[in-house]
């Protein structure tokens, strides 16, 4: 799978039918429509043009059957008892967990990992609509982190130095997210001439979250979207996550500006084979739990 490209604005090519600048901007919230403003408060950022978009990975259309999208490798799932048995991992998934059980209201008699899938699941089942799924998703997040952290680190690296702000980014996310998504590592983000900007992109090999929760739902409304909002909204740093349905593995690119929805391939993949929640739907052209988000919804 291509790494998706990755650049900050004083170096941006000149070719402008490769990528077009995205300037600083900060999401302001309407009643009816999110909106850009010029209120700078997000690093910059770039944003792929349409001949760059054409690169973008797509689903493979050879793997879907009768039965739905043929997703993941076809070996054994790998064994996380190392990552599982780490003093620090416990301790991370313990807080994340406790997290998600104050947001839920509710926990589980799971333990460890499956716990972790157990409640994820019972969060995508508690809302009507995804947004509601991806907005509280959001809420775990942030109370993560104590509140004065996401601004002040938007306020002393995204802005003035995005390109470091990147570098630490995808440091800690490979240094804490291990227990979450299994093996990672830090990678190089390369343009197409040739550019390299060092170590600001994560691959994660195999996504242990895709796998275990087996539903691209999830991953798109308990992942992908409250995360890269999370972070334009609260640490002031765009972020992308190109998870790749085929193989399991997940490309963040730290300081690129993710595709709209209505453009990007993920958000029209099939339901997966060995979704556990298919049978049901009747439509397996189209994973029931994802929409396209064009406009604010009300959220609760």
């Amino acid at each position: 799978m291509q790494a998706p490209v990755l650049v900050s604005n004083s170096r941006l090519s000149t070719s402008r039918d490769r990528l077009t600048a995205f300037v600083p901007v900060e999401v302001c919230r309407s009643p009816r429509r999110t909106h850009i403003c010029s209120c700078s408060k997000v690093a910059p950022a770039v944003q792929l043009s349409k001949a760059a978009r054409s690169q973008v990975p797509k689903v493979s259309r050879s793997r879907i059957t009768s039965q739905g999208f043929l997703a993941g490798p076809s070996d054994d799932t790998p064994a996380y008892d190392a990552l599982d048995s780490s003093p620090w991992n416990k301790a991370i998934m313990a807080l994340f967990r406790r997290k998600m059980v104050n947001a839920l209201e509710e926990d589980t008699e799971a333990q460890g990992y499956d716990a972790i899938i157990e409640l994820t699941r019972k969060l995508n089942s508690k809302y009507k609509h995804p947004q509601q799924t991806q907005a509280a998703t959001k809420r775990i997040l942030k109370s993560l982190f104590p509140g004065w952290l996401p601004p002040a680190f938007s306020a002393m690296f995204s802005r003035p130095v995005p390109q470091v702000a990147a570098q630490l980014n995808a440091w800690v996310t490979a240094l804490t997210c291990q227990w979450l998504m299994g093996p990672t590592k830090i990678n190089d983000i390369e343009l197409e001439d040739g550019q390299i900007f060092r170590r600001q992109g994560v691959l994660v090999e195999r996504c242990r979250y895709l796998e275990e929760s087996g539903c691209a739902s999830i991953c798109i409304n308990s992942c992908k979207v409250p995360t890269q909002e999370f972070f334009q909204e609260n640490m002031g740093l765009m972020l992308t996550m190109t998870p790749n349905y085929e193989d399991y593995s997940c490309q963040f690119s730290f300081g690129q500006a993710p595709l709209p929805q209505d453009q990007d391939d993920v958000f029209s993949i099939p339901c997966f084979q060995n979704c556990p929640s298919k049978k049901q739907h009747r439509r397996l052209d189209q994973c029931h739990g994802i929409e396209v988000t064009q406009e604010d919804s009300v959220l609760s």
